[in-house]
This record gives C-alpha cells, sequence and structure tokens, in this order.
C-alpha cells in the first residue's frame, strides 16, 4: 500500500457493514470476544457472522460463508486458522470487499513455512487490490459515535479522545488499553498491525495526519518497513501535529563485519540512527511506555508551551527539588524571578516561604495566597508555563488546591501542570483538574517529561524552513574516478582516486604526490614544500598509525629520509606480507579540529550522512550524529552542535573558534555526493581539519567503497525491508593522522 491511498484506509475505519469470518459462541476465543465488542461498543453499521457451525452468534444470524451474506460486507474480519485464510480472502474479493484485518496468527512470526503462506496471503490482497491490516494482529478500533467500531478482542473499551495510536505488538494493545482507560485516556484510532504485511506504520501515519479527530498520533514500533517514507511522511505530518514514538528492539551487532569507521559506526550505533532520524522528521520518542502516555496527555490536551522557561510552585521543599532536577534533564529553564516579582511574592507569601525558582511557599500558604502566587508567575512574561506541586494541609484541601489551580488557569493560555500528593484518595480532584485541561500527574518527573516534551515540540515546530542546497559540482570528473576503479575491478579506491571523486565536490585536500622510492620522497617533497606528512599506501592496511605508516612534521631531506627508512622497518615488523601499492607525500596542514565526515548506505534508510568528531580515537569516543540525505543547511548546523565536543569547535580555554560555516557546507556537499552517487557505498573522511573562521576545512585521509557493479546501491525510493546495514567486502586503508 501507498501513502496516497488514504480513502481506502478510511474505509478500514468507517466501514458501513463487517463480516466477521471465524466468530463464534464458544468460551474464551478470539472470535466470541471480538464478535460481542462490536455489538457491545454500538457499532452503527451492519455486521454480519460467519462460522458454518452455528446458526446464530450472539443472538445474530449467523451465516455459513460469505457467500450466503445478502450484501458484500465493506470491511472482512478474519479469524480462522492460517491455513484457511487465503480461501477465505478469495471469498470476500468475489463478493466485493476492499478491505480485510486478518487477526489469525501461525504466519511469518512462525517460521518459513508460515512467511510462504503469508506470501499468499499478500499475493491475493494485492491481486484483489484489497487494504490488508495483519496478519497476526490485534484489530482496530474507532471511537467517533457515527461509527463506535470496537473490533479488537480486549475486554476494555477506552473512552472516546484525540489520541492514536498505532502498535507493531498485538500482545502489547491489550495492556495498552486498559492503562488508557485507567488513567481516563482517550483515543480517536486505535490499530494493530501486527505482521504488517499489507497496511504499515506510515500508511496509517499518513492517514491519521489527515483524520481531524486526532491531534496526536502515537506509535509503538519494533522496526519500521520504510525508514526513508517513513521520513518523509512524518516531516510532513508533524507540520501540523505531534507525533510521540517508541521504539523498542536492536538490530544485531554482528550483522556484518564493517571495517571503515564510518561503516561501523553506523552499525553499532543503530539505536541512535532512529534517535537521529526521529529528530530530522520531528518526531518525539519516548523511552518507556508510560512516557509516551505521559507526554501524550499534555498534547491532546492542547497545551503548548511557547519556550523553556518553567516556574515551579509548591508548598514542600523536596518535592520541589526533583522537578528542579528533572527540569534540567528535561531541557527546560528555571530563571530566578526579577527582583520585582520576588518583592510581588514575599508580600503575598508567608514571611519564611522561598521565592527564588522553585517558589516553596511552604505548608504555612492558605488557598488564596496559593492562588495568588499562581497567577503572579503565570502573569510574567518571565515564564512560559508552570508545575505546580502540592501536598494538602490543614488550610490547603486538594478541593482548594485543585479550584485555585483551576481559577488561574481559566485567566492564562500558558500552561499549567499539577502533581498533588496525599495520603487520601485524590481521584476526584484530580479528575475534576483534567476535565478541565490540566495534566495532572503522581510524581513531578512525571510531568516535567510531559512539559520538556512540549518545548521540543515547539522547538521543531518554529525552526526556520531551509531548503537543500545544490552546489555547483562536477558530476563528470567525479564519474571518471569511479569509471577508472571500476574498470581495474576495484571496490575501494585508492588515495589518488578518492581525491579525484571528492575534489569535483568541492571538498579540499592538502596538496600531495604518490612515490615509491625515498628519492621520488625528496623530490616530491621540495615541490610541495615542507613541511610534509608521510604516508603509506595499502588497502590491506586498516590503521596505518599501527603499523607505524604515517610520519608526521618532517621538516627536510634529512627528515624525511629517516623517515623513510624507520617506516620500512616498522612496515616489515607489524605489517608483514602486506601489499604495498607505494607512498604518499603531503604537505602538512597546521591547526585546525578534527572531525569525521562519512556515508553509509542502508537498504531501510538509503544514503546516511554521519558527522562526529574525528581522529584516532573516533571509535572509542563515539560522539558522533547521523541524518538521512539529502540534508538542509539548518539540518547540517543541527548535526553540527549535536556533538559533545562542540565545545571545542567553538573554541574552548583561549582557542579561537573554527570555521562552522565551511564545516556545515562541507557536511552538504557530501550529502549532495551521497545522492547523486549511488555508486558510492561507504565514504569515510577522517580527520578532516576545521581551521580558523575564513581558512575553510581540509580533508586529511579519505576512504571510498563502491557497491559491487552487478548490484546498484539502495536509492532512497526502493526501501520496503530489513534494517541491516549492506554487507561491504573487505578493504583496508582508514588510518587517522594524528595532530
Amino acid at each position: 500500500m501507498t501513502v496516497g491511498r488514504s480513502a481506502e484506509l478510511e474505509e478500514l475505519f468507517q466501514p458501513s457493514s463487517i463480516a466477521v469470518i471465524g466468530a463464534s459462541n464458544r468460551p474464551n476465543r478470539v472470535g466470541t470476544a471480538l464478535f460481542r465488542n462490536i455489538l457491545e461498543a454500538g457499532y452503527r453499521g451492519v455486521v454480519y457472522p460467519v462460522n458454518p457451525s452455528w446458526k446464530s452468534v450472539s443472538g445474530v444470524r449467523c451465516y455459513p460463508d460469505v457467500a450466503h451474506l445478502p450484501e458484500a460486507p465493506e470491511l472482512g474480519i478474519v479469524i480462522v486458522p492460517a491455513a484457511g485464510v487465503v480461501e477465505e480472502v478469495d471469498r470476500l474479493a468475489k463478493m466485493g470487499t476492499r478491505g480485510v484485518v486478518v487477526i489469525s496468527a501461525g504466519f511469518r512470526e512462525v517460521g518459513d513455512g508460515g512467511a510462504q503462506l503469508e506470501a499468499e496471503v499478500v499475493r491475493h490482497t494485492e491481486k484483489h487490490r484489497m487494504s490488508l491490516v495483519g496478519p497476526n494482529c490485534f484489530g482496530l478500533l474507532n471511537t467517533d459515535p457515527e461509527v463506535s467500531l470496537n473490533a479488537t478482542f480486549s475486554d476494555t473499551l477506552p473512552p472516546r479522545g484525540n489520541i492514536a495510536f498505532v502498535s507493531q505488538s498485538g500482545a502489547l494493545c491489550a495492556g495498552i488499553l486498559s492503562y488508557a482507560t485507567a488513567e481516563r485516556i482517550g483515543f480517536s484510532r486505535f490499530v494493530s498491525v501486527g505482521n504488517r504485511a499489507g497496511v504499515d506504520e506510515t500508511d496509517l501515519l499518513f492517514s491519521l495526519g489527515k483524520d481531524p479527530a486526532t491531534k496526536v498520533i502515537l506509535l509503538y514500533m519494533e522496526s519500521l518497513v520504510s525508514g526513508r517514507k517513513f521520513l518523509e511522511v512524518a516531516r510532513e505530518v508533524t507540520e501540523t501535529k505531534p507525533v510521540l514514538i517508541i521504539k523498542s528492539g536492536r538490530t544485531p551487532a554482528g550483522e556484518r563485519a564493517a571495517k571503515s569507521h564510518t561503516g561501523s559506526l553506523a552499525l553499532s550505533g543503530r539505536d541512535q540512527l532512529y534517535d537521529s532520524v526521529f529528530e530530522q522528521a520531528g518526531v518525539l520518542r519516548a523511552e518507556t511506555i508510560g512516557e509516551l502516555f505521559r507526554m501524550a496527555k499534555f498534547f491532546s490536551s492542547g497545551m503548548r508551551l511557547d519556550g523553556p522557561r518553567l516556574a515551579i510552585l509548591t508548598n514542600s521543599g523536596g518535592p520541589g527539588i526533583v522537578a528542579a532536577d528533572a527540569a534540567v534533564r528535561n531541557g527546560l529553564e528555571l530563571p530566578i524571578p526579577s527582583a520585582m516579582m520576588r518583592e510581588t511574592l514575599r508580600a503575598r507569601l508567608p514571611s519564611i516561604a522561598t521565592v527564588l525558582n522553585p517558589v516553596d511557599m511552604t505548608a504555612e500558604v492558605g488557598p488564596a495566597q496559593y492562588r495568588e502566587a499562581l497567577k503572579t508567575l503565570l502573569d510574567s512574561p518571565e515564564y512560559h508555563g508552570a508545575l505546580v506541586i502540592t501536598t494538602p494541609a490543614r488550610q490547603l484541601t486538594a478541593e482548594a488546591v485543585a479550584q485555585a489551580i483551576l481559577d488561574v488557569k481559566m485567566t492564562t493560555k500558558k500552561p499549567v501542570a499539577a502533581c498533588i500528593f496525599g495520603l487520601s484518595d485524590l481521584s476526584r480532584e484530580v479528575t475534576f483538574l483534567e476535565e478541565h485541561g490540566v495534566p495532572t500527574y503522581t510524581f513531578p518527573e512525571e510531568a516535567v517529561q510531559g512539559l520538556g516534551a512540549l518545548v521540543r515540540y515547539h522547538t521543531w515546530w518554529t525552526r526556520p524552513r531551509t531548503e537543500v542546497r545544490a552546489f555547483p559540482v562536477d558530476r563528470a570528473a567525479a564519474r571518471r574516478a569511479i569509471a577508472r576503479a571500476q574498470a581495474n575491478n576495484t571496490l575501494l579506491l585508492s588515495q589518488g582516486n578518492a581525491r579525484a571523486l571528492l575534489e569535483p565536490y568541492g571538498i579540499s585536500f592538502p596538496r600531495a604526490r604518490s612515490v615509491r622510492t625515498a628519492t621520488e620522497a625528496v623530490a616530491a617533497a621540495e615541490q610541495i614544500g615542507y613541511p610534509v606528512v608521510l604516508k603509506v599506501v595499502s588497502s590491506e592496511i586498516l590503521h596505518k598509525t599501527e603499523a607505524g605508516g604515517v610520519a608526521l612534521g618532517i621538516n627536510d631531506a634529512e627528515e624525511l629520509r629517516g623517515a623513510w627508512d624507520r617506516m620500512q622497518e616498522s612496515l616489515k615488523e607489524r605489517a608483514p606480507g602486506v601489499r604495498i601499492e607505494g607512498f604518499d607525500v603531503e604537505s602538512e596542514i597546521s591547526g585546525g579540529k578534527e572531525v569525521l565526515i562519512g556515508i553509509q548506505r542502508d537498504p531501510s534508510f538509503g544514503p546516511i550522512v554521519v558527522f562526529g568528531m574525528g581522529g584516532i580515537y573516533v571509535e572509542v569516543l563515539r560522539d558522533i550524529t547521523f541524518r538521512l540525505a539529502p540534508i538542509r543547511a539548518l539540518s547540517a548546523e543541527h548535526m553540527v552542535e549535536s556533538v559533545r565536543g562542540f565545545p571545542v569547535l567553538k573554541g574552548v580555554r583561549g582557542e579561537g573558534p573554527s570555521d562552522l560555516a565551511a564545516l556545515t557546507e562541507a557536511i552538504q556537499r557530501v550529502s549532495q555526493l551521497a545522492v547523486d552517487l549511488p555508486e558510492v557505498l561507504e565514504l569515510d573522511l577522517n580527520p578532516i581539519l576545521v581551521r580558523a573562521p575564513g581558512k575553510g576545512v581540509v580533508a586529511v585521509d579519505a576512504r571510498v567503497v563502491l557497491a559491487p557493479p552487478s548490484k546498484s546501491a539502495p536509492s532512497p525510493s526502493a526501501h520496503r525491508s530489513g534494517t541491516a546495514l549492506p554487507r561491504t567486502p573487505p578493504h583496508g586503508g582508514g588510518t587517522r593522522r594524528r595532530r
């Protein structure tokens, strides 16, 4: 299914008639529970039970097969043994049914035999152009009063709400519905995609983005069917409504033995890759299911937090401290009130109150003081929102607290979250607040997580919109470098060919000469000018430095000859038997900070741009980030700013700043190359030296791996299955030049 078929997806959620194949009267059967749920939810259409074993199901006339139905059902729900699903799908197709939900298990999840059976189901649904949900799924529901569809086998029907939930895990769905009902969380739509043989999370994300009843979309995923398409759709949807996700599961680290730095980083950092993709799409990621729904409560309330400045108001110190720590962890700011506001607060609060932030009113505060203090904070432009933490006391009952919060909430558009502690049952006060748009939590750190999500979404929604920049490049020259390597039947480009590929894309390198003898090295150094660097060239040496294959700071011919001799001895000792292809003499570039820029290709995500702090310790420090190409200028800036080493690039301890403009441009140029040249399977520029402002960036070492000629590298438009990075042939190089 493609995201363009949103009308067909709507038919799944709003059918006028349903056939439940496998409906039953037997206790503890899925067919019994699901059919009963459809009836008890008050479904507004017509539902037909289909089962040759029964004359009626739950008091409704039962039909032996779909051919005997009085009309063609718009939606078929299939709950029969896996071996019989294809036959039932064909019967529905002959009746003219356009959508089918296969609840039955026993498909791909059980092994090769089930996978073959699932492929047959897909073949038949595609043949008849039927929308397929499942197989091996929990079902779907739509709480729209005009539909009232609960086609799941859950015992719990959640209230009407504006949250849509999509889950890969059917087993998780029943627990989610029970949890949401207990927490007073309502849904607009709810669907389990199961094995995702037809409709997947991206199709549903597109459809839910168009649904006016849905204000926030939640996703539980273990993998992405099509990472590239998901990014494109999510970027569009998050422009109008928040998308929250919990992504579990990991790709096995030993999936392939990538030997380049970029390859190994992209593989072992796969979960970090998902983080980067979600950030690039404006999707907010939760670590736990509880956090997912705590965030959702804020968004479903319609709240917006227009900045990070939060006021914390409490009548007990401990919870305020916990909230303050959580606020910092979640990207919120706690500015101290201005002198004028502190004076105002002192005049309205007990004399022992602390009027910093958190504002601790102490247990002596009364309802009127409580109300006035909260209003003072929210009326001020110093704060974008407030968190109120209260332990009911003698003169400050839970009921009085709730009313005071609501009184102030009615006077402002700023968000207010509440946390009320107490030994007695507070459910009435909590319900009262939440019914009036004040999200209420058991613990302060839970509320802070939701407020932090509001800030992150505001930052995304108000970000400057930038476009993908197209640089003038010489593609023909770059392709000639690729053709030369292909003509020599090599997948790893020599340093000369790598430079010939990258320089047409505006990547600068030091002046260099290839040599084979010490005499040639001295002559090359005289032409280039001292100081120079001497490096071995060998596709069989992965780390040149470890083999003694790099010599720095060579200032004259005598030093060069000495370095040459020492390198020959070191290579014999540390890399015996390897094939030496020659040596490079390069001009030494002084100064600059070492970074890495790379490309990796993925069958699901397509070309990935990698950036991080570089040098020989890159795999140890792992200070990297990812984005899918092509990237916009703002994404390149965010990549640079997101690494832990960013302060080093800005300049610390008396060091001057680096040329960040040139660095972000280099990242964008590499991104353009990744899109333009799908033959480039891996690219590893490490280190790139970022010099002082106005002096640009210089690539010191380059590694380029081409895709085998018989196999084209994954393209951005052809990513459907699999999440492992592609296997590449063994290759060497990758030495990182010390500074």
